[in-house]
């Protein structure tokens, strides 16, 4: 979209709202020599050639107008455009009782000039507007004011020629960057907030329509071949040789009201990675780099005691409804009911999940809505969308959440698990993983030639006494050992030896049921000598304490 057809949209937009008067003065000020400037105090928003009106206002030529709108805008690098509208309609008014003071300044001027043999000047056809800090618009004729805090200290502001904003609508360009807009052009709004007050500052979705959604962006998953979903996971990273991929896509496809899948297993095998993966895959991303507009990851907070982290909640301060990520993705489900949209609750088990879910679960089972406020109107939310008191779940709206099991945690009860799909992901194949990453890693080799005949062993080992490691801890000692040997020069079985004791061992718990375990990591990792030490050191504390721990 063109310069142009982006200006010409935003002012279409502020023609069609309710409160844009039919015969409103919506002054364009998008050019270079009068587009909108931070000032000292406040902001520089336009000039505008106000010399016929004035004259016919103080001829009584002309109507008053009732209501004046100035179309700014400000662009931010590295390319974000800020277009806003000041809209002046209480008192309208005052305006135009400031620009007749004006033009009887100008025209006693022009007498007192001509009377001196000068030549008479213009009057009132470069009109500056500021936004005050006080949430007025001011305006004058004279030279520009680079700083509005030193004119009102040295009684320059002609409080006759100010009047009091309204309004301020915005939009943003591009309109589908709103995760990764410049912080600039964020910073500004909130200016303009602390201007004329945030309740007076509205977001105008002018350019909703800029960013099509694309056809693979609205294939239902079950209608894509599973075969098509396994390749792009695959092509992603993702390893999942135990039907991962298969239970996933069946859990989530086979009701058509209800989607909701619990993801649990050993930290690090990949449970947010494949609800991540699957997303992409099913909207036919296969650029990293590229944006998921339909894919929402909510990480849940362990002081989560009530619906709000997810629902959102009234703001009295902002007076602004606060929309978090669950919510907008409920939002952006119900805007766009031809595609799916992806919600994942990473690590939704910190917090007690019946307390903080119940609203949801409660929506999924009846298929009733989930109740926001009690306003009978709709309130305002902070992402510019209207939020209405009740809205109900969309069938579009897929809902994964990843969990996992220790002292940081809470068990899920019987409620929840009635609900969801659950699925175990705590299978690790290590051999098979290695090779894949091989493949798209292959600087990698001599560090999987050097670790893979240790950490296969050791995670068999591991693995049976429920302490075994993940993919990502796998792939992490990798990369470690290719990066201490290759980069810093360092031996490479000091390296594994290091690791080991770092990163694989430390989660090294248990009883004297353990010790089997324990003996047999002696013989595997004999001749490494921390790793000696370190095993030694916790059999020497279950032989005097009954119990032991690496980190303790």
């Amino acid at each position: 979209m063109s310069v142009q057809e982006r200006q010409q949209r935003f002012e279409a937009a502020i023609r069609e709202m309710p409160g844009t008067q039919k015969n409103a003065r919506i002054a364009k000020n998008f050019g270079f020599s009068n587009s909108a400037r931070i000032v000292e105090g406040g902001l520089f928003a336009c000039t505008n050639n106000l010399e016929a009106y004035s004259r016919n206002l103080a001829q009584a030529n002309e109507q008053p107008l009732t209501q004046f709108i100035f179309l700014c805008v400000l662009t931010f690098p590295p390319q974000d455009d800020v277009y806003f509208a000041i809209t002046v309609t209480t008192e309208a008014a005052r305006v135009n009782q400031g620009l007749i003071k004006l033009f009887r300044e100008g025209e006693r001027g022009n007498a007192e000039a001509t009377a001196k043999g000068e030549r008479p000047g213009k009057i009132s056809n470069n009109v500056k507007f500021y936004v005050t800090n006080d949430g007025s618009i001011y305006f004058h004729n004279h030279d520009f004011v680079t700083s509005l805090t030193q004119a009102a200290a040295n009684g320059e502001m002609d409080h006759d020629c100010k009047a009091r904003i309204d309004s301020v609508y915005f939009s943003l360009w591009p309109a589908d960057a709103t995760a990764n807009r410049s912080l600039l052009a964020r910073e500004f709004v909130g200016y303009l907030g602390t201007l004329i007050g945030r309740e007076r500052v509205h977001e105008l979705r002018a350019f909703a329509a800029a960013a099509p959604v694309g056809a693979s962006m609205q294939r239902r998953p079950s209608s894509i071949p599973l075969a098509e979903i396994e390749n792009a996971i695959r092509q992603a990273g993702g390893h999942y040789p135990s039907g991962e991929i298969v239970r996933y896509h069946a859990a989530l496809s086979f009701l058509d009201h209800k989607h909701f899948v619990i993801l649990t297993g050993l930290s690090g095998t990949g449970k947010t990675q494949l609800a991540i993966q699957y997303a992409r895959a099913v909207h036919g991303l296969n650029d990293p780099a590229a944006h998921d507009a339909f894919l929402f990851i909510c990480p849940v907070r362990p002081e989560w005691t009530d619906p709000t982290g997810l629902t959102g909640y009234y703001d009295v301060l902002s007076n602004r409804y606060v929309v978090p990520p669950f919510l907008e993705a409920v939002l952006v489900a119900t805007a766009h009911p031809d595609s799916p949209v992806f919600v994942i609750l990473d690590e939704m088990n910190l917090a007690r999940v019946e307390y903080y879910f119940s609203d949801v679960l409660s929506a999924i089972e009846t298929r009733g809505s989930l109740q926001l406020h009690s306003n009978a109107v709709p309130l305002e939310g902070t992402t510019g969308t209207t939020i209405r008191a009740a809205m109900p779940l969309p069938s579009n709206l897929y809902i994964t959440g990843t969990v996992n099991i220790d002292e940081t945690t809470n068990p899920i009860s019987d409620k929840v698990l009635d609900r969801a799909i659950l699925i175990d992901m705590s299978a690790v194949d290590i051999t098979g993983f290695f090779a894949g990453l091989a493949e798209r890693a292959p600087a990698l080799a001599n560090a999987r030639a050097q670790c893979e005949p240790v950490l296969v062993p050791l995670q068999t080992v591991l693995a049976r006494q429920g302490l075994g490691f993940g993919y990502r801890t796998a792939e992490e000692v990798l990369r470690y050992h290719a990066f201490a040997t290759g980069t810093l020069g360092a031996q490479p079985d000091g390296t594994l030896d290091d690791l080991l004791v770092q990163k694989v061992l430390v989660k090294l718990r248990g009883s004297e049921r353990h010790r089997p375990m324990l003996t047999e990591l002696q013989g595997l990792l004999r001749g490494k000598p921390k790793s000696d030490q370190l095993l030694n050191r916790l059999v020497a504390d279950l032989n005097d304490f009954g119990s032991f721990q690496v980190n303790r």
